[in-house]
């Protein structure tokens, strides 16, 4: 045996020389046989070829070298480029020309490589890297990524060690008989058939191999499907070994479950993992991408039935899943339990999770459990845990390759968490800017219910559901969305009816979806929950960071309509308590009256009317509070029924007036004034009514005579709560047939309309004298729509209006 053997290529400075790189170097190496370094061989290769062509940009040289006398043996793998500037003149060159070598931290030659380092010579620049061979060449062949521990041992009886020979164009020339039992295939069957037409090739490892690829290396093996003659794919273990000079390849195959017969001891999980994922975090890829990808490389590399990356929540003691892998990752959300901690900077390793945290193996639906946290500037940043379903699947050598995983993605993963995070920030504020703007104002539960639903949908979940509680504590179903519309109905029916106490579980089964509960919680009640399904197995804890924000923004909104239902119920019923329950009817005699609060949504405001019998006449009154809204409906209130229990009581409307000026000064309110129109009618024999009227400080009445004439029939006195010696004096007229009897209050008279009022000139009283003939409706109405279309602007002011005319013919309504 040569005890120095070299190989060397050369490539162009193309971005396609790394890919010829890692073929080369497994090739020799697999001729060499030391595929049990190709892994970490063709790393460190694809890592000097790619700094070669990235900064060099010129033809480069890769050379082999083994030399097996050493001690111990070492592999060396050298690549030279031809960049200027990195050359030395013959003048600088070293008194005894030899080489000089620096480092410039090559961080994967440092974690793999036993020695690294680059010689400047005088026509190139070299970078080279030493692996040691503690035992020599004579190596066993490694396992290849992904091979898990050894499963239970299939029985022996039903072993078939096929061997099939194939000539270097993957024709099949030797088939043996114990092939023919594994596959059912004659050897007179196959021989002369290609080898890829019996076998459903996957390729291998992350650069792909073909089939073809695969046969030109010296060793290799791994897993496959080959065809059965009776047409299924038979899983099956391959070892494949083309010796040196030959022109043929040899595979040798048993069925999977027998593959431990082929399966030389693994490779330590640090450099299997390793080598993944320093490979992992070359690409640019987003950050859930590659947290997923991480897990996933920790699941099959370790062995473990799950593996989950979880990060730091924002208070630094909660650690949430941030990515899972495996059979049983279940979506456990936010974990804040013991074994994960801010203080817990060790790796762990615990046989039987259920002697240390029930409801975290409930969660995690695990036994075993082995983590390693992620360390940044000695603060734990998050945790690397792998799970298994059954006690004691895990030793301290997987917490010691843990740990090596994690020390090598801990400060790459919190770069990128921190500016995900930050474009998380940004979106995060602009989703619940345009949530807060879209909810402002909305005063009504089922409309909150359907934007909330529509907010989610399909931004953050494939379909959502608004759970709402009542103030009695009944729940209900108030809205479901799907993405696909056409699925609404299908999932309204498929949503239980969750009880009150089941709204704040994280999630229970509903189709093959991810279904989880955001309870809408403030000031300590429930309002309800925010029910979401998605497609993913995990949520991200920025996601929950997300909806949690929106559920308390939500729930805020529903508390707001709550108590702004309860105080609009609350304002009818004491608003309607103010109106009169009804207008009196009056033989002889038509009223009509038009009321209208200023205030929107208000019953009630400033302005109030009443109009009742007592004994053999009527009495009215119209009335203005200063002011309007609640402030003013109170004084209402108590004018409005002061004048009814004083007539009843058979006051004169002098006496009336007197009375409730007392009232209004001894309330204490200060600048609560009113005006007052108040009058009695008697009705007349010869038909009309005698009218007893007083005005304190009110727009005079006026009266349209039957003659179209129009005049004030009372005089304006103090107004009422002002003085406590005023006193009130009445004035008479009569009310004959068909003439018209108009009282207002300032909300008519004074309608603006920039610098003019509806009352300037001959205002009101032209409108009135237009009326001749018009029922008591009639009139209301048109003074209604001439205050109304006297401005484009509504009016800021209650208005109130009533009319009383004397019973006579009425003529036909003119409009």
């Amino acid at each position: 045996m040569d005890t120095i053997r070299v190989s060397s290529t050369a490539f162009d400075g193309t971005p396609h020389a790394p890919a010829h790189a890692r073929r080369f170097v497994r090739q020799v190496l697999g001729e060499w046989r030391l595929s049990h370094l190709a892994e970490d061989a063709v790393l460190l290769t694809s890592e000097l070829v790619t700094n070669a062509v990235v900064h060099a940009g010129t033809g480069i040289e890769l050379t082999c070298r083994l030399d097996v006398e050493a001690t111990p043996a070492k592999l060396e793998i050298e690549v030279d480029d031809h960049h200027p500037t990195r050359t030395i003149s013959a003048a600088e060159s070293p008194p005894d020309d030899t080489a000089r070598t620096s480092g410039r931290g090559l961080a994967l030659a440092g974690m793999l490589a036993d020695a690294w380092g680059v010689t400047y010579t005088r026509t190139a620049k070299r970078v080279w890297v030493r692996m040691e061979l503690s035992d020599g060449c004579d190596h066993q062949e490694a396992a290849p990524p992904g091979l898990l521990p050894a499963p239970v041992l299939a029985p022996v009886e039903s072993l078939h060690i096929g061997v099939i020979i194939c000539d270097r164009d993957g024709v099949v020339r030797s088939w043996n008989a114990e092939a023919e039992k594994l596959l059912g295939w004659r050897a007179e069957q196959v021989v002369g058939v290609k080898l890829m037409d019996l076998v459903a090739w996957r390729g291998h490892g992350p650069y792909a191999l073909t089939l073809a690829d695969t046969l030109g290396l010296g060793r290799w093996r791994g897993e496959a499907r080959m065809r059965h003659h009776d047409g299924r794919l038979v899983p099956v273990y391959v070892s494949h070994l083309r010796a040196r000079g030959q022109r043929s390849a040899i595979w040798m195959v048993v069925a999977g479950d027998h593959r431990y017969v082929l399966t030389p001891p693994p490779v330590p999980m640090r450099r299997e993992a390793g080598r993944r994922i320093k490979d992992l975090l070359d690409q640019d890829m987003p950050f859930s991408e590659l947290l997923d990808t991480i897990a996933q490389i920790v699941q099959v590399s370790s062995g473990g039935d799950a593996a989950y990356v979880l990060l730091a929540a924002d208070d630094g003691n909660r650690f949430g899943v941030a990515a899972g892998a495996g059979g049983t990752a279940g979506l456990v959300g936010v974990l804040a339990t013991g074994v994960f901690g801010a203080d817990r900077k060790t790796p762990t390793m615990l046989e039987d999770l259920l002697a240390e945290d029930v409801e975290l193996a409930e969660q995690l639906r695990a036994r075993s459990l082995a983590c390693a946290p992620l360390l940044v500037s000695g603060e734990v940043t998050g945790y690397i845990v792998v799970t298994a379903a059954q006690p004691g699947r895990f030793d301290q050598e997987l917490t010691v390759s843990l740990q090596h995983i994690a020390d090598q993605v801990a400060v790459p993963v919190q770069r990128e968490r921190l500016a995900e995070q930050d474009r998380a920030h940004r979106g995060r504020l602009s989703f619940l800017a345009e949530a807060g703007e879209l909810l402002a104002g909305v005063h009504d539960e089922e409309l909150i219910a359907a934007l909330t639903a529509q907010l989610v949908v399909p931004k953050i979940a494939t379909w959502a559901a608004v759970y709402l509680t009542d103030l009695a504590g009944m729940t209900r179903l108030a809205h479901v969305w799907h993405s696909e519309e056409r699925h609404n109905a299908d999932l309204r029916k498929s949503l239980p009816a969750i009880p009150r106490t089941a709204l704040n579980e994280v999630s229970w089964p509903v189709g093959p979806e991810t279904v989880l509960s955001f309870p809408l919680l403030t000031q300590g009640r429930s309002h309800g929950a925010l029910v979401i399904g998605r497609t993913e197995p995990t949520l991200p804890l920025e996601v929950a960071d997300l909806l949690a924000d929106l559920c308390r923004l939500v729930a805020l909104n529903l508390h707001t309509a709550m108590l702004y239902a309860r105080q609009a119920t609350t304002s009818r019923v004491l608003q309607r308590s103010l109106l009169p329950m009804r207008v009196a009817p009056m033989p002889g005699l038509e009223s009509a009256v038009v009321y209208e609060p200023a205030e929107e949504g208000a019953d009630v405001g400033g302005d109030f009317y009443d109009l009742f019998t007592v004994a053999d006449h009527w009495c009215f009154a119209l009335g203005d509070v200063c002011g309007s809204g609640p402030e003013a409906a109170a004084v209402t209130g108590l004018a409005r029924h002061a004048v009814r229990l004083l007539a009843k009581e058979h006051y004169t409307v002098a006496d009336i007036l007197d009375r409730l000026n007392q009232a209004l000064l001894e309330e204490g309110d200060e600048g609560r004034f009113l005006s007052l129109l108040c009058g009695e009618l008697t009705p007349l024999q010869q038909g009309g009514a005698l009218c007893t009227i007083a005005s304190a400080g009110h727009p005079p009445p006026l009266l349209l005579r039957a003659d179209g004439t129009v005049e004030t029939v009372a005089t304006p006195q103090l107004l009422l709560g002002i003085e406590a010696d005023a006193r009130f004096y009445v004035e008479t007229f009569e009310l004959a047939p068909e003439e018209v009897l108009l009282c207002v209050t300032d909300g008519v008279t004074e309608r603006r309309d920039g610098d003019r009022l509806l009352d300037d000139g001959d205002g009101l009283a032209g409108l009135l004298a237009g009326c001749t003939g018009l029922s008591a409706h009639a009139v209301a109405e048109r003074v209604r729509r001439a205050v109304e279309t006297f401005a484009a602007e509504p009016s800021q002011d209650d208005m109130a209006l009533l009319v009383i005319r004397a019973a006579g013919a009425v003529r036909q309504i003119r409009t």
